[in-house]
């Protein structure tokens, strides 16, 4: 076959798989699994995702969110890995504290990262802080500090590889705070409940998750944050967590711990998902990030959107997989 007559064919080719690829999701309903209870950020942020997302794929499917709480998200994750759909038509998003968990005790989260593509990430999280809750609570890093041994700082989570646990766990075994820890809460909304209730010292997370009220009115006093410089949001009183450690060996391993929340709101599918369809979900992704409507939604909720592609995603994955083996393994004491 002459050249000429070979490329014909190649683009005709090509032109079919768009074809197919365009003409796949017509009729069909896409299903982001949110491993997290409803009304928390996640939940939130997915359904405002959900009301945007198909008017960017063609055929423009229908998109619904399904809630599987359970093992700090792993449960989802691990049900878009192994189980659901590898059409394109499920994607999961998850705790970011899971990815680093992955790596220091794999055979807890029992998935294969390496069997998922990555969509896209919502928010690079720069805006996590820890905060006391209540007219009477800690306030600075210096009065969590002076807390008696047996009077710790009580906060809750879902589980070893939510976000809030990690920052709460590194600052006991890393920094020797007096904090504890008490797990199985299904989500955030339940923490904050249980925050009001008094049964709660405080919590870790996003300021965008923090109820706005809490801020206006001195209930929430954020005393550490994760990100070394100042998001929009995070008080002064926050101090910068690298700024308290002590050792070379501390600051890596802080900086270790913290890298998933580049990656906050991280959207996945299985890896069999066929390239042209992971290609129109990655696009249809970026341009929602733009969306009028998405953007105003988003404010409206209090959340934030600072995005971060799919391929840059997995680039910032694979330089957390190349970290030393002397700090993963200093990291496993945060998740076990």
């Amino acid at each position: 076959m002459s050249l000429p007559r070979l490329g014909i064919v190649l683009i005709a080719i090509g032109a079919c798989v768009a074809a197919r690829a365009d003409d796949f999701y017509r009729g069909k309903t896409i299903n982001i699994v949110v491993g997290a209870s409803p009304s928390g950020s996640f939940d939130v942020t997915a359904r405002i995702l959900a009301r945007r997302l198909g008017a960017y794929i063609p055929g423009n499917p229908g998109v619904v969110v399904q809630n599987m709480t359970g093992a700090a998200s792993v449960t989802a994750l691990r049900y878009i890995e192994a189980t659901a759909p590898r059409d394109g038509t499920a994607i999961g998003v998850f705790l970011p504290g899971v990815l680093t968990q992955s790596l220091v005790t794999p055979s807890k989260v029992n998935v294969d990262l390496g069997g998922l593509s990555w969509v896209g990430v919502i928010s690079a999280d720069y805006s996590r802080v820890c905060y006391g809750y209540g007219s009477k609570g800690v306030s600075t890093w210096g009065e969590l500090m002076r807390r008696p041994a047996d009077a710790p700082f009580i906060m809750g989570s879902t589980g070893p590889g939510a976000s809030n646990y990690i920052n709460g766990k590194s600052l006991h075994e890393v920094l020797g705070a007096p904090l504890k820890i008490i797990l199985g809460f299904p989500g955030s909304s339940e923490l904050r409940m249980a925050a009001e209730r008094g049964e709660l010292d405080g919590d870790c997370g996003g300021v965008a998750g923090i109820p706005p009220d809490w801020l206006r009115d001195g209930l929430a006093k954020p005393f550490v944050r994760f990100a070394e410089s100042l998001a929009p949001g995070v008080p002064k009183s926050a101090v910068y967590v690298g700024d308290l450690a002590k050792t070379d060996e501390q600051k890596s391993l802080l900086k270790f711990l913290y890298a998933a929340d580049k990656l906050g709101r991280p959207y996945v599918v299985s890896k069999l998902t066929p390239p042209e369809r992971l290609e129109l979900l990655r696009n249809a992704f970026a341009a929602t990030m733009n969306d009028v409507a998405f953007l105003a939604d988003m404010e409206r909720a209090n959340e934030a959107v600072a995005p971060v592609t799919g391929l840059k995603a997995e680039a910032i994955f694979a330089a957390m997989q190349n970290a030393p083996k002397s700090i993963v393994d200093a990291a496993r004491k945060i998740y076990e």
